[in-house]
């Protein structure tokens, strides 16, 4: 998407959309979960979360029990129900997911590509894994 802007003499030209905008533009389709929440509904068994830090964060920080990894540039691959390299676990369209990263904003866009392949109820941690840690969730490893 682009935003107008004037030039010098008044013209309009169009310039792209930063990052910064996309994710607030994104994140409005998003109904997203903070740490607590995600813990609840992944224990419930009503949400399948999803971390797709890289692996050095991983090895850094540790995992999240019971949370699917999926490396981020395989994502749309290993959730996609209809996909031939679905993982185990990526049922149905609908599906609950909730796209974990670091922190908060990866995740955000990972989400509405998940959306955007039918998973309509995929969404993102507030905050990302290091929230996670921080309200003091299990941490494994």
């Amino acid at each position: 998407m682009t935003a107008g802007v004037s030039d010098v003499s008044g013209s309009r030209i169009e310039r792209p959309e930063g990052i910064d905008e996309l994710l607030d533009r994104v994140r409005l389709g998003l109904d997203r979960v903070e740490a607590d929440e995600a813990y609840t509904a992944a224990t419930a068994g009503d949400a399948l979360l999803v971390d797709i830090r890289y692996a050095a964060l991983r090895e850094r920080d540790g995992l999240i029990p019971g949370a699917l990894v999926v490396e981020r540039n395989e994502l749309e691959w290993r959730l996609d129900p209809q996909g031939s390299h679905r993982a185990a676990e990526a049922t149905s369209h609908d599906l609950r997911v909730v796209v974990v990263c670091n922190e908060g904003y990866a995740s955000s866009l990972a989400a509405i590509s998940l959306r955007q392949l039918g998973l309509h109820r995929a969404t993102d941690l507030v905050g990302g894994f290091q929230a996670w840690k921080a309200a003091g969730l299990p941490v494994a490893g």
